[in-house]
Protein backbone atom coordinates (compact mmCIF):
# COMPACT_ATOMS: atom_id res chain seq x y z
CA UNK A 1 0.00 0.00 0.00
CA UNK A 2 1.31 3.25 -1.28
CA UNK A 3 1.73 5.85 2.01
CA UNK A 4 -0.68 8.50 0.07
CA UNK A 5 -3.59 6.14 0.43
CA UNK A 6 -3.23 6.14 4.10
CA UNK A 7 -2.59 9.72 4.37
CA UNK A 8 -5.74 10.64 2.22
CA UNK A 9 -7.46 8.09 4.42
CA UNK A 10 -6.61 9.93 7.53
CA UNK A 11 -7.31 12.76 6.07
CA UNK A 12 -10.90 11.97 5.17
CA UNK A 13 -11.64 10.62 8.86
CA UNK A 14 -10.67 13.97 10.24
CA UNK A 15 -12.81 15.93 7.93
CA UNK A 16 -15.44 13.26 8.63
CA UNK A 17 -17.93 13.85 11.71
CA UNK A 18 -20.09 10.66 11.53
CA UNK A 19 -18.77 7.56 13.46
CA UNK A 20 -20.42 5.12 10.56
CA UNK A 21 -19.13 6.84 7.22
CA UNK A 22 -15.52 7.50 9.59
CA UNK A 23 -15.74 3.13 9.86
CA UNK A 24 -16.77 2.78 6.16
CA UNK A 25 -13.26 5.08 5.21
CA UNK A 26 -11.14 2.70 7.38
CA UNK A 27 -12.79 -0.37 6.13
CA UNK A 28 -12.01 0.68 2.45
CA UNK A 29 -8.51 0.89 3.53
CA UNK A 30 -8.19 -2.55 4.93
CA UNK A 31 -9.41 -4.04 2.52
CA UNK A 32 -6.77 -3.06 0.49
CA UNK A 33 -3.60 -3.57 2.79
CA UNK A 34 -1.79 -6.65 2.93
CA UNK A 35 -1.59 -8.69 6.28
CA UNK A 36 1.50 -7.63 6.83
CA UNK A 37 0.99 -3.59 6.39
CA UNK A 38 -1.67 -3.68 9.33
CA UNK A 39 0.00 -3.40 12.19
CA UNK A 40 2.21 -0.57 10.72
CA UNK A 41 -1.31 0.87 9.64
CA UNK A 42 -3.01 0.89 12.75
CA UNK A 43 -0.21 2.61 14.59
CA UNK A 44 -0.11 5.39 11.96
CA UNK A 45 -3.94 5.92 12.00
CA UNK A 46 -3.55 6.37 15.97
CA UNK A 47 -0.80 8.97 15.64
CA UNK A 48 1.25 6.65 17.01
CA UNK A 49 4.84 5.26 15.84
CA UNK A 50 6.09 1.62 16.07
CA UNK A 51 9.80 2.72 17.31
CA UNK A 52 7.76 5.09 19.69
CA UNK A 53 10.76 7.71 19.61
CA UNK A 54 13.24 8.22 16.62
CA UNK A 55 14.98 11.11 18.16
CA UNK A 56 13.78 13.43 15.55
CA UNK A 57 12.67 16.73 17.15
CA UNK A 58 11.62 20.18 15.40
CA UNK A 59 15.06 21.71 14.98
CA UNK A 60 15.19 18.46 12.50
CA UNK A 61 11.68 19.07 11.47
CA UNK A 62 11.05 22.87 10.84
CA UNK A 63 13.39 22.45 8.24
CA UNK A 64 11.52 22.83 4.36
CA UNK A 65 11.89 20.07 1.49
CA UNK A 66 10.63 20.35 -1.92
CA UNK A 67 7.44 17.45 -2.46
CA UNK A 68 7.43 15.15 -5.10
CA UNK A 69 5.11 15.05 -7.78
CA UNK A 70 4.36 11.75 -7.85
CA UNK A 71 2.83 9.34 -4.82
CA UNK A 72 5.60 6.41 -4.45
CA UNK A 73 6.18 5.72 -0.75
CA UNK A 74 5.02 2.50 0.26
CA UNK A 75 4.00 2.25 3.67
CA UNK A 76 6.44 -0.60 4.74
CA UNK A 77 9.17 1.07 2.69
CA UNK A 78 8.34 4.41 5.02
CA UNK A 79 8.14 1.85 8.37
CA UNK A 80 11.89 0.79 7.51
CA UNK A 81 12.99 4.19 7.04
CA UNK A 82 12.06 5.13 10.29
CA UNK A 83 13.52 2.32 11.79
CA UNK A 84 16.96 3.15 10.10
CA UNK A 85 16.62 6.71 11.43
CA UNK A 86 15.86 5.45 14.96
CA UNK A 87 19.41 3.09 15.20
CA UNK A 88 21.34 6.08 14.29
CA UNK A 89 24.10 7.20 17.01
CA UNK A 90 26.94 8.11 18.07
CA UNK A 91 28.86 11.05 16.64
CA UNK A 92 27.32 12.77 13.86
CA UNK A 93 23.94 11.38 14.66
CA UNK A 94 21.96 14.52 14.33
CA UNK A 95 23.12 15.31 11.21
CA UNK A 96 22.95 11.92 9.99
CA UNK A 97 19.16 12.08 11.04
CA UNK A 98 18.79 15.26 8.95
CA UNK A 99 19.86 13.70 6.04
CA UNK A 100 17.66 10.82 6.10
CA UNK A 101 14.21 12.55 7.39
CA UNK A 102 15.53 14.95 4.30
CA UNK A 103 15.75 12.07 2.01
CA UNK A 104 12.04 10.34 3.14
CA UNK A 105 9.75 13.99 3.31
CA UNK A 106 11.84 14.57 -0.45
CA UNK A 107 10.37 11.07 -1.49
CA UNK A 108 6.96 12.27 -0.16
CA UNK A 109 4.06 14.06 -2.21
CA UNK A 110 2.74 17.24 -0.07
CA UNK A 111 -0.34 15.47 1.12
CA UNK A 112 1.97 12.33 2.68
CA UNK A 113 4.40 15.36 4.11
CA UNK A 114 1.94 16.57 5.87
CA UNK A 115 0.76 13.54 7.05
CA UNK A 116 4.36 12.89 8.37
CA UNK A 117 4.94 15.90 9.83
CA UNK A 118 2.15 15.51 11.78
CA UNK A 119 3.09 12.09 12.58
CA UNK A 120 6.57 12.70 13.50
CA UNK A 121 5.62 16.02 15.99
CA UNK A 122 3.81 14.10 17.55
CA UNK A 123 0.05 15.78 17.33
CA UNK A 124 -3.18 14.25 17.52
CA UNK A 125 -4.63 14.52 13.82
CA UNK A 126 -7.70 12.45 13.05
CA UNK A 127 -9.39 10.64 16.11
CA UNK A 128 -8.86 7.31 14.66
CA UNK A 129 -8.91 5.42 18.30
CA UNK A 130 -8.54 1.99 18.76
CA UNK A 131 -12.46 1.24 18.98
CA UNK A 132 -12.75 2.81 15.46
CA UNK A 133 -10.01 0.44 14.28
CA UNK A 134 -11.70 -2.62 15.45
CA UNK A 135 -14.86 -1.89 13.91
CA UNK A 136 -13.53 -0.98 10.49
CA UNK A 137 -11.36 -4.08 10.32
CA UNK A 138 -14.92 -6.32 11.49
CA UNK A 139 -16.65 -4.97 8.59
CA UNK A 140 -13.66 -5.29 6.57
CA UNK A 141 -13.61 -8.84 7.15
CA UNK A 142 -17.22 -9.75 7.53
CA UNK A 143 -15.98 -10.60 11.63
CA UNK A 144 -18.55 -9.94 14.42
CA UNK A 145 -16.72 -6.36 16.11
CA UNK A 146 -17.35 -8.06 19.38
CA UNK A 147 -15.00 -11.13 18.47
CA UNK A 148 -12.53 -8.81 17.05
CA UNK A 149 -12.79 -7.01 20.67
CA UNK A 150 -12.11 -10.00 22.62
CA UNK A 151 -9.14 -11.30 20.09
CA UNK A 152 -7.56 -8.01 20.30
CA UNK A 153 -8.42 -7.99 24.79
CA UNK A 154 -6.57 -11.43 24.68
CA UNK A 155 -4.12 -10.59 22.14
CA UNK A 156 -2.05 -7.80 23.54
CA UNK A 157 -1.74 -5.68 20.28
CA UNK A 158 -4.58 -4.35 17.98
CA UNK A 159 -1.73 -4.82 14.92
CA UNK A 160 -1.19 -8.42 15.54
CA UNK A 161 -4.91 -9.47 15.48
CA UNK A 162 -5.32 -6.95 12.37
CA UNK A 163 -2.48 -9.27 10.47
CA UNK A 164 -4.14 -12.80 11.75
CA UNK A 165 -7.73 -11.55 10.49
CA UNK A 166 -6.58 -10.24 7.23
CA UNK A 167 -4.53 -13.02 6.36
CA UNK A 168 -6.98 -16.05 7.65
CA UNK A 169 -10.07 -14.54 8.49
CA UNK A 170 -12.69 -14.19 11.04
CA UNK A 171 -12.13 -18.04 12.24
CA UNK A 172 -8.90 -17.17 13.32
CA UNK A 173 -10.01 -15.25 16.17
CA UNK A 174 -10.96 -18.18 17.95
CA UNK A 175 -6.87 -18.81 19.04
CA UNK A 176 -6.28 -15.53 20.75
CA UNK A 177 -7.12 -16.90 24.41
CA UNK A 178 -5.67 -15.88 28.18
CA UNK A 179 -1.92 -17.23 27.73
CA UNK A 180 0.42 -17.26 30.61
CA UNK A 181 3.36 -15.27 29.01
CA UNK A 182 0.98 -13.61 26.47
CA UNK A 183 0.22 -10.22 28.22
CA UNK A 184 -3.26 -8.68 27.29
CA UNK A 185 -4.28 -4.92 27.47
CA UNK A 186 -5.18 -3.99 30.97
CA UNK A 187 -8.59 -2.85 32.30
CA UNK A 188 -8.56 0.78 32.35
CA UNK A 189 -11.21 3.54 34.49
CA UNK A 190 -13.29 5.74 34.01
CA UNK A 191 -13.44 9.16 35.70
CA UNK A 192 -16.05 10.00 38.70
CA UNK A 193 -16.22 13.58 40.31
CA UNK A 194 -15.82 12.33 43.71
CA UNK A 195 -16.28 9.17 46.29
CA UNK A 196 -20.17 9.88 46.25
CA UNK A 197 -20.92 9.92 42.77
CA UNK A 198 -18.86 6.70 42.37
CA UNK A 199 -20.85 5.10 44.59
CA UNK A 200 -24.31 6.14 42.80
CA UNK A 201 -22.91 4.45 39.92
CA UNK A 202 -22.08 1.20 40.89
CA UNK A 203 -23.60 0.76 43.85
CA UNK A 204 -22.14 -2.46 45.64
CA UNK A 205 -18.41 -1.87 45.65
CA UNK A 206 -14.98 -2.10 46.47
CA UNK A 207 -13.12 1.52 47.28
CA UNK A 208 -9.38 0.73 46.72
CA UNK A 209 -6.11 2.67 46.86
CA UNK A 210 -4.82 4.49 43.69
CA UNK A 211 -0.98 4.09 44.16
CA UNK A 212 0.69 6.61 41.62
CA UNK A 213 3.23 3.89 40.65
CA UNK A 214 4.29 1.54 37.08
CA UNK A 215 1.01 -0.79 36.06
CA UNK A 216 2.66 -3.85 35.53
CA UNK A 217 1.28 -7.53 34.85
CA UNK A 218 3.19 -10.52 36.06
CA UNK A 219 3.41 -13.75 34.68
CA UNK A 220 4.14 -16.83 36.92
CA UNK A 221 4.96 -20.18 35.24
CA UNK A 222 6.17 -22.27 37.58
CA UNK A 223 9.74 -20.76 38.12
CA UNK A 224 9.34 -18.69 35.44
CA UNK A 225 8.13 -14.81 35.88
CA UNK A 226 7.69 -12.03 32.82
CA UNK A 227 6.65 -8.73 33.50
CA UNK A 228 4.93 -5.94 31.14
CA UNK A 229 4.00 -2.72 31.27
CA UNK A 230 0.33 -0.93 30.25
CA UNK A 231 1.93 -0.52 26.91
CA UNK A 232 3.17 -4.28 26.71
CA UNK A 233 6.45 -3.29 27.00
CA UNK A 234 8.61 -6.01 28.90
CA UNK A 235 10.73 -5.19 31.42
CA UNK A 236 11.45 -8.63 33.32
CA UNK A 237 15.06 -8.39 33.61
CA UNK A 238 14.73 -4.71 35.28
CA UNK A 239 12.96 -6.16 38.27
CA UNK A 240 14.66 -8.27 39.69
CA UNK A 241 13.16 -7.97 43.28
CA UNK A 242 9.44 -8.15 41.95
CA UNK A 243 10.44 -11.59 40.20
CA UNK A 244 12.05 -12.74 42.74
CA UNK A 245 9.03 -11.66 45.06
CA UNK A 246 6.53 -13.40 42.48
CA UNK A 247 8.62 -16.89 42.99
CA UNK A 248 7.75 -16.91 46.29
CA UNK A 249 4.07 -16.81 46.06
CA UNK A 250 2.45 -20.21 46.71
CA UNK A 251 0.84 -20.69 42.66
CA UNK A 252 1.94 -22.87 40.09
CA UNK A 253 1.16 -20.47 37.22
CA UNK A 254 -0.46 -17.47 37.30
CA UNK A 255 -1.46 -13.90 35.63
CA UNK A 256 -1.44 -10.58 38.53
CA UNK A 257 -2.18 -7.06 37.80
CA UNK A 258 -0.40 -4.41 40.06
CA UNK A 259 1.38 -1.33 40.56
CA UNK A 260 4.93 -1.41 40.91
CA UNK A 261 6.02 1.64 43.65
CA UNK A 262 9.04 2.50 45.73
CA UNK A 263 8.07 3.81 49.62
CA UNK A 264 10.25 5.70 51.58
CA UNK A 265 11.27 4.92 55.49
CA UNK A 266 7.94 5.91 56.65
CA UNK A 267 5.99 4.28 54.45
CA UNK A 268 4.89 6.92 52.15
CA UNK A 269 5.43 6.65 48.60
CA UNK A 270 8.40 7.87 46.61
CA UNK A 271 7.21 10.15 43.37
CA UNK A 272 6.36 8.71 39.93
CA UNK A 273 9.10 10.15 38.40
CA UNK A 274 11.36 8.23 40.97
CA UNK A 275 9.57 5.08 39.95
CA UNK A 276 9.37 5.61 36.35
CA UNK A 277 13.39 6.52 36.21
CA UNK A 278 14.14 3.10 37.94
CA UNK A 279 11.63 1.02 35.70
CA UNK A 280 13.39 3.00 32.70
CA UNK A 281 17.21 2.11 34.08
CA UNK A 282 18.70 -0.58 31.78
CA UNK A 283 22.17 -0.13 32.42
CA UNK A 284 23.33 -1.14 36.07
CA UNK A 285 20.25 -2.60 37.57
CA UNK A 286 21.46 -4.01 40.24
CA UNK A 287 22.86 -0.42 41.29
CA UNK A 288 19.29 1.26 40.55
CA UNK A 289 17.91 -1.65 42.65
CA UNK A 290 20.24 -0.65 45.59
CA UNK A 291 19.35 3.22 45.39
CA UNK A 292 15.32 2.64 44.79
CA UNK A 293 14.18 -0.86 45.56
CA UNK A 294 11.07 -1.19 44.35
CA UNK A 295 7.67 -3.63 45.50
CA UNK A 296 4.54 -4.90 43.15
CA UNK A 297 1.49 -4.15 45.14
CA UNK A 298 -1.28 -6.25 43.58
CA UNK A 299 -5.02 -5.74 43.03
CA UNK A 300 -6.40 -8.26 40.38
CA UNK A 301 -5.72 -12.03 39.72
CA UNK A 302 -6.90 -12.65 35.85
CA UNK A 303 -5.33 -16.22 35.68
CA UNK A 304 -4.07 -18.58 38.14
CA UNK A 305 -3.35 -22.84 38.06
CA UNK A 306 -4.92 -23.52 34.38
CA UNK A 307 -7.81 -21.34 35.00
CA UNK A 308 -9.24 -18.20 33.12
CA UNK A 309 -10.65 -15.39 35.95
CA UNK A 310 -11.51 -12.61 33.61
CA UNK A 311 -15.13 -13.49 33.49
CA UNK A 312 -15.70 -13.95 36.91
CA UNK A 313 -16.91 -11.15 39.21
CA UNK A 314 -14.51 -8.69 41.04
CA UNK A 315 -15.75 -10.21 44.34
CA UNK A 316 -14.90 -13.87 43.33
CA UNK A 317 -11.41 -12.52 41.63
CA UNK A 318 -10.52 -10.82 44.83
CA UNK A 319 -11.23 -14.13 46.78
CA UNK A 320 -8.33 -16.00 44.28
CA UNK A 321 -6.03 -13.15 44.72
CA UNK A 322 -6.09 -13.04 48.62
CA UNK A 323 -5.67 -17.07 48.45
CA UNK A 324 -2.42 -16.73 46.43
CA UNK A 325 -0.68 -13.00 47.51
CA UNK A 326 -0.14 -12.27 51.20
CA UNK A 327 -2.08 -9.13 52.37
CA UNK A 328 1.56 -6.94 52.26
CA UNK A 329 1.65 -7.11 48.54
CA UNK A 330 -2.35 -6.37 48.22
CA UNK A 331 -3.78 -2.91 47.56
CA UNK A 332 -5.76 -1.83 50.56
CA UNK A 333 -9.09 -1.71 50.26
CA UNK A 334 -12.79 -1.06 51.77
CA UNK A 335 -16.00 -3.20 50.43
CA UNK A 336 -18.91 -1.61 50.35
CA UNK A 337 -21.62 -3.65 50.61
CA UNK A 338 -24.49 -1.03 50.86
CA UNK A 339 -23.80 2.73 49.58
CA UNK A 340 -27.07 3.57 50.49
CA UNK A 341 -25.87 3.17 54.29
CA UNK A 342 -24.84 7.01 55.49
CA UNK A 343 -22.64 5.16 57.67
CA UNK A 344 -20.52 3.56 54.92
CA UNK A 345 -20.68 5.86 52.97
CA UNK A 346 -18.93 8.12 55.55
CA UNK A 347 -16.68 4.98 55.95
CA UNK A 348 -15.71 5.38 52.40
CA UNK A 349 -15.11 9.01 52.00
CA UNK A 350 -12.83 8.52 55.39
CA UNK A 351 -10.75 5.70 53.58
CA UNK A 352 -10.09 7.77 50.12
CA UNK A 353 -9.11 10.95 52.65
CA UNK A 354 -6.55 8.71 53.91
CA UNK A 355 -5.51 7.62 50.90
CA UNK A 356 -4.61 10.64 49.95
CA UNK A 357 -2.94 11.61 53.52
CA UNK A 358 -0.79 8.88 53.34
CA UNK A 359 0.36 10.18 49.79
CA UNK A 360 -0.99 8.27 47.01
CA UNK A 361 -2.80 9.81 44.24
CA UNK A 362 -6.52 8.70 45.25
CA UNK A 363 -8.76 5.58 45.26
CA UNK A 364 -10.25 3.49 42.32
CA UNK A 365 -14.05 2.87 42.89
CA UNK A 366 -14.84 -0.91 41.52
CA UNK A 367 -17.86 -2.84 41.31
CA UNK A 368 -18.10 -5.79 43.13
CA UNK A 369 -20.01 -7.88 39.94
CA UNK A 370 -17.75 -6.40 37.32
CA UNK A 371 -15.63 -8.79 35.01
CA UNK A 372 -12.63 -8.03 33.64
CA UNK A 373 -12.51 -6.01 30.65
CA UNK A 374 -9.35 -6.31 29.08
CA UNK A 375 -7.98 -3.12 27.30
CA UNK A 376 -11.33 -1.35 27.91
CA UNK A 377 -12.62 1.41 30.46
CA UNK A 378 -15.10 0.00 32.07
CA UNK A 379 -17.74 1.45 33.39
CA UNK A 380 -17.48 -0.61 36.52
CA UNK A 381 -14.01 0.65 37.74
CA UNK A 382 -14.35 4.41 38.39
CA UNK A 383 -11.10 6.53 39.72
CA UNK A 384 -11.14 9.36 41.66
CA UNK A 385 -8.54 11.77 42.19
CA UNK A 386 -7.89 15.21 42.95
CA UNK A 387 -7.22 17.68 39.85
CA UNK A 388 -4.60 20.42 40.59
CA UNK A 389 -5.08 23.57 38.38
CA UNK A 390 -2.63 26.56 37.74
CA UNK A 391 -2.93 30.25 36.46
CA UNK A 392 -0.16 30.10 34.11
CA UNK A 393 1.38 33.15 31.49
CA UNK A 394 1.78 32.07 27.67
CA UNK A 395 5.18 32.63 26.47
CA UNK A 396 5.59 31.15 22.79
CA UNK A 397 3.27 29.08 21.05
CA UNK A 398 4.28 26.47 18.18
CA UNK A 399 2.73 25.76 14.49
CA UNK A 400 0.21 22.53 14.42
CA UNK A 401 0.50 19.77 11.83
CA UNK A 402 -1.85 17.60 10.37
CA UNK A 403 -5.48 18.63 11.15
CA UNK A 404 -3.95 21.93 13.07
CA UNK A 405 -1.47 23.08 10.37
CA UNK A 406 -2.03 27.07 10.38
CA UNK A 407 -2.74 27.34 13.62
CA UNK A 408 -0.99 27.76 16.81
CA UNK A 409 -1.08 24.77 19.11
CA UNK A 410 1.41 23.98 21.14
CA UNK A 411 1.69 26.34 24.00
CA UNK A 412 4.56 27.11 25.97
CA UNK A 413 3.15 27.59 30.18
CA UNK A 414 5.26 29.97 32.56
CA UNK A 415 4.89 30.42 35.87
CA UNK A 416 5.73 34.38 37.94
CA UNK A 417 9.15 34.59 39.31
CA UNK A 418 9.65 37.21 42.20
CA UNK A 419 11.19 39.76 39.96
CA UNK A 420 8.12 39.18 37.55
CA UNK A 421 9.78 37.31 34.93
CA UNK A 422 8.46 34.20 33.82
CA UNK A 423 9.77 30.76 34.16
CA UNK A 424 8.65 28.14 31.73
CA UNK A 425 7.26 25.12 32.63
CA UNK A 426 6.36 22.67 29.97
CA UNK A 427 4.57 22.59 26.74
CA UNK A 428 1.03 21.52 26.00
CA UNK A 429 -1.43 21.23 23.04
CA UNK A 430 -4.04 19.07 24.92
CA UNK A 431 -7.58 20.28 25.43
CA UNK A 432 -7.76 23.03 22.54
CA UNK A 433 -11.21 22.77 20.42
CA UNK A 434 -11.37 24.05 17.21
CA UNK A 435 -12.77 27.23 18.03
CA UNK A 436 -10.17 28.04 20.96
CA UNK A 437 -7.31 26.92 18.45
CA UNK A 438 -9.00 29.45 16.37
CA UNK A 439 -8.89 32.25 19.00
CA UNK A 440 -5.55 31.76 20.52
CA UNK A 441 -3.86 31.95 16.90
CA UNK A 442 -5.03 35.09 15.98
CA UNK A 443 -4.77 36.33 19.72
CA UNK A 444 -1.02 35.18 19.95
CA UNK A 445 0.00 36.27 16.49
CA UNK A 446 -1.12 40.30 17.99
CA UNK A 447 0.52 39.76 21.29
CA UNK A 448 4.30 38.55 18.96
CA UNK A 449 7.31 39.53 19.79
CA UNK A 450 9.35 37.88 17.81
CA UNK A 451 8.34 35.02 14.59
CA UNK A 452 10.53 31.75 14.09
CA UNK A 453 9.53 28.95 11.38
CA UNK A 454 8.10 27.01 14.44
CA UNK A 455 5.92 29.48 16.14
CA UNK A 456 6.03 32.55 18.20
CA UNK A 457 7.26 34.02 20.43
CA UNK A 458 4.60 36.69 22.29
CA UNK A 459 4.31 38.76 25.10
CA UNK A 460 3.44 37.65 28.58
CA UNK A 461 0.05 39.22 28.88
CA UNK A 462 -2.53 35.66 28.22
CA UNK A 463 -3.54 34.01 31.29
CA UNK A 464 -4.11 30.59 30.87
CA UNK A 465 -6.00 28.07 33.43
CA UNK A 466 -4.18 24.56 33.31
CA UNK A 467 -5.12 21.42 34.81
CA UNK A 468 -2.89 18.67 35.55
CA UNK A 469 -1.93 15.56 37.48
CA UNK A 470 0.91 16.51 39.44
CA UNK A 471 4.81 18.38 39.52
CA UNK A 472 7.67 16.08 38.48
CA UNK A 473 11.21 16.98 38.67
CA UNK A 474 12.97 18.12 35.02
CA UNK A 475 16.13 19.22 33.83
CA UNK A 476 14.50 20.53 30.67
CA UNK A 477 12.89 23.82 32.56
CA UNK A 478 15.00 26.74 34.33
CA UNK A 479 13.24 25.69 37.56
CA UNK A 480 13.54 22.12 37.56
CA UNK A 481 10.18 21.17 37.31
CA UNK A 482 7.41 20.34 34.71
CA UNK A 483 3.64 19.44 34.78
CA UNK A 484 2.25 15.72 34.57
CA UNK A 485 -0.02 15.75 32.05
CA UNK A 486 -0.76 19.31 31.49
CA UNK A 487 -4.53 20.06 29.43
CA UNK A 488 -5.80 23.65 28.48
CA UNK A 489 -9.29 24.79 30.45
CA UNK A 490 -9.86 27.82 29.58
CA UNK A 491 -8.09 31.25 29.07
CA UNK A 492 -8.96 33.84 31.41
CA UNK A 493 -9.43 36.98 30.76
CA UNK A 494 -10.20 38.28 33.86
CA UNK A 495 -6.62 37.75 35.39
CA UNK A 496 -3.49 39.60 34.44
CA UNK A 497 -0.09 38.71 33.91
CA UNK A 498 0.81 39.70 37.24
CA UNK A 499 -1.92 37.45 39.17
CA UNK A 500 -0.66 34.06 37.80
CA UNK A 501 0.61 31.69 39.70
CA UNK A 502 4.10 31.72 40.93
CA UNK A 503 6.86 29.60 40.79
CA UNK A 504 7.39 29.27 44.07
CA UNK A 505 3.40 28.13 43.96
CA UNK A 506 4.30 25.36 41.52
CA UNK A 507 7.84 24.04 44.04
CA UNK A 508 5.36 23.59 47.05
CA UNK A 509 3.09 21.67 45.19
CA UNK A 510 6.20 19.51 44.29
CA UNK A 511 7.35 19.14 47.68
Amino acid sequence: MLLAELAETSRDVAATPARSAKVSLLARLFRAAEPAEAPVIITYLAGRLPQRKIGVGWSVLKEPHPPAAVPRLAVLEVDAALSAIAAVSGKGALSERKRLVGGLLEAATEQEQRFLLGLLGGEPRQGTLDALAVEGLAAATGAASADVRRAVMLGGSLGAVAEVLLEHGPSALAGFRLQVGRPVLPMLAHTARDVDEALDKLGPCAVEEKLDGIRVQVHRDADGVRIWTRTLDEITDRLPEVVAAARELPVGRAVLDGEVIALAGDGRPQPFQEVSGRVGSRLDVAAAHVALPLSAVYFDLLAVDGRDLLELPLSARHEELARVVPLPLRVRRLVVADPADTETRNAAREFAEDTLARGHEGVVVKGLDAVYSAGRRGASWLKVKPVHTLHLVVLAAEWGHGRRTGRLSNLHLGARRPDGSFAMLGKTFKGLTDSLLAWQTERLQQLAVSREPWGVTVRPELVVEIAFDGVQRSSRYPEGVTLRFARVLRYRDDKTADEADTVEAVHALHR
